[in-house]
C-alpha cells in the first residue's frame, strides 16, 4: 500500500441537469474533488448533506495528521477492513489430499507407487532456506509409513519419524511456489535417481512422473495451480526401453528341456507344482498374475486336439498394507481391460495334456484354482520365481545362465508371443490372445520377429541382379 501526506481539497462541485434531461437547470448530485500526492480523486453524491459530512470527514482527518491511501484517495481510517487471506496449501497438505482421491479406486500396486512417488519429491518441494533436513531415507520412510496412506495416519509415530514429518510440514513450499520451473525441476530430478544418488530405471522414472503429471492435474482441477507446470519445464527423461529384448527369448526344443528339469527342483515335488505354471505363460502366453489366477472352470481341456482357456481375473501380486483385505494378492480384472471383460486364448495339444496331468496329479485349490501351494494357498512371484532360476541352472548351459535367456518367469511369456508372430499368425491375432493393441504388440515385440533380415537381403540381392 502506498500512502502520503499530501492532501489538498477543492469545494463542493453542484452538477446541474443537461438541457435534455428532466431536470434541466436543476442540482441534481453533488462532487467532492481532492487531491492525494497530486492524483485527483471524488466521490459524488446525491444531497449535499453527506457530500459536505463527507468533505468535512476528509479535512478533519488530513488535520489530524491521517495518511491518505495513494490508490483509493481515502485516510487509512475510512478503508474497510482487510480479510485475512487463508495462506496457500503447501505441497504435503495437497499431496495428501490427491492420496485420497485416488485411493478407493487404486489397485494395490498403484497405491503403492503412488506413495512411493509423493514421498520421493515432497523433500524436493521445500523452501530454499529450509535447514536441518533430516536424513533422506528417514524422511522417506516417515512419508511412506506413517502420513501418505490412510490408513497409516494414525499410528504412534516414533521420535525420530515425527521430527522428519515436523521438519517437512514446515519446510514443504505452498502450492504457488512449487510451480515453479526450478520447484519443477527439481522435483523432476528427485524422481530420477535413487537414495544412494545412482541414476533410477527408465520404468521408474517414466511411472513416477506420470503420477506427479496426474498430481498437478488434480491441482489445476481444484483451482490450486493455473495449468500444468510439468508441460512447461523442459526436461528430458532418461530414454525408456520398451522393445523386448530378442535374447531373452526361449526356443521351443530348449523350453521342453527347461520343463523336464523343473520337475527335479525342490523338495516334495515344489518343481512339479509349477511346471504348468510355466508351461501356461510359454505356450499360452498368460501374464503371471494370469496364470496364477487361472480356475478350473477357465478351461477347455479335451482328449485330443487344441483347447482353450477363457480368462477373466488376475492375482497381482503387492504388499498386503497396499490391499483392503490385508492379503498380498487381490483379485483384479485382466489387465487394461474392463473388470467383466475376458480373453479367449487358444492353447495347442502340448499345454492341454501338461494341464490335464497337473490336475490330475495335484487338483484344484478349495476355490478351483488350477496353481496352488502345498497348504492350497496362492502361488506368489518369489515361490516361483526361486524355482525357475533353479530350473535354469539345470537346464541351461554356463554361458546361456550368464545370458539375458530366460531369466525372469516373464520372459517365458514375451517367448510365446515372440512364436507366435515368428510362425506367421497375423499380428491382429496376436495381439487379441495376448491381451495387447496391435500397435503396442508391434512396438514392444519388433526385434523378437526373426528372418526378416535374410528375406530383405535376398530381395535387395533380386533387385541388383536386374
Amino acid at each position: 500500500m502506498r500512502t502520503s501526506y499530501k492532501v489538498s481539497f477543492w469545494e463542493i462541485r453542484p452538477n446541474v441537469g443537461g438541457p435534455r434531461s428532466r431536470n434541466a437547470g436543476k442540482v441534481i448530485s453533488y462532487t467532492v474533488r481532492w487531491l492525494v500526492a497530486g492524483r485527483e480523486k471524488s466521490q459524488t453524491f446525491k444531497k449535499s448533506t453527506p457530500a459536505k459530512n463527507f468533505l468535512s470527514d476528509l479535512r478533519q482527518a488530513a488535520k489530524n495528521g491521517e495518511e491518505f491511501d495513494i490508490d483509493s484517495g481515502l485516510p487509512l481510517s475510512k478503508l474497510p477492513p482487510k480479510t485475512e487471506e487463508k495462506p496457500a496449501r503447501t505441497w504435503l497438505e495437497f499431496s495428501r489430499s490427491y492420496i485420497d482421491m485416488k485411493w478407493p479406486d487404486a489397485a494395490p500396486n498403484s497405491r503403492d507407487g503412488l506413495t512411493e512417488t509423493i514421498a520421493t519429491v515432497s523433500p524436493a518441494l521445500v523452501h530454499e532456506d529450509a535447514s536441518g533436513a533430516p536424513d533422506p531415507e528417514l524422511l522417506r520412510r516417515a512419508l511412506r509409513a506413517y502420513y501418505l496412506a490412510p490408513q497409516d495416519r494414525e499410528e504412534p509415530r516414533p521420535v525420530g519419524v515425527a521430527e522428519a514429518l515436523a521438519w517437512l510440514e514446515k519446510a514443504s513450499l505452498p502450492m504457488p511456489d512449487v510451480a515453479k520451473p526450478t520447484n519443477v525441476r527439481a522435483a523432476l530430478n528427485a524422481l530420477s535417481r535413487l537414495l544412494n544418488g545412482k541414476p533410477a530405471a527408465a520404468s521408474t522414472v517414466a511411472r513416477k512422473r506420470a503420477v506427479l503429471h496426474n498430481a498437478f492435474e488434480y491441482a489445476v482441477e481444484l483451482e490450486e495451480l493455473d495449468h500444468n507446470p510439468i508441460d512447461k519445464v523442459k526436461w528430458t527423461p532418461p530414454k525408456l526401453a520398451e522393445e523386448v529384448d530378442w535374447r531373452v527369448v526361449i526356443g521351443p526344443r530348449l523350453m521342453r528341456e527347461c520343463l523336464t528339469a523343473v520337475t527335479y527342483v525342490g523338495k516334495r515335488g515344489r518343481g512339479r507344482r509349477l511346471r504348468a505354471l510355466y508351461a501356461c505363460m510359454y505356450y499360452g502366453a498368460l501374464r503371471p498374475a494370469e496364470a496364477v489366477a487361472l480356475h478350473i472352470e477357465d478351461c477347455h481341456l479335451p482328449a485330443t486336439g487344441w483347447g482353450r482357456l477363457v480368462l477373466c481375473r488376475s492375482l497381482p501380486e503387492s504388499g498386503s498394507r497396499w490391499t483392503d483385505s490385508g492379503s498380498t494378492h487381490e483379485q483384479r480384472g485382466l489387465k487394461l481391460r474392463p473388470l467383466a471383460e475376458v480373453r479367449t486364448v487358444p492353447i495347442p495339444p502340448v499345454l492341454v495334456q501338461i494341464l490335464r496331468d497337473h490336475i490330475a496329479e495335484f487338483g484344484t485349490a478349495e476355490d478351483g484354482r488350477i496353481f496352488q501351494t502345498e497348504r492350497g494357498g496362492i502361488v506368489g512371484s518369489t515361490a516361483y520365481g526361486d524355482v525357475w532360476a533353479a530350473t535354469r541352472l539345470l537346464a541351461l548351459t554356463p554361458a546361456q545362465v550368464a545370458s539375458p535367456l530366460a531369466r525372469r518367469p516373464y520372459d517365458l511369456r514375451h517367448a510365446g508371443v515372440s512364436l507366435w508372430l515368428n510362425s506367421g499368425v497375423p499380428a491382429t491375432e496376436v495381439a487379441e490372445r495376448a491381451g495387447h493393441s496391435v500397435k503396442v504388440l508391434l512396438q514392444v515385440y519388433a526385434k523378437c520377429i526373426l528372418g526378416q533380415h535374410d528375406r530383405a537381403n535376398q530381395r535387395i540381392d533380386e533387385a541388383l541382379d536386374d
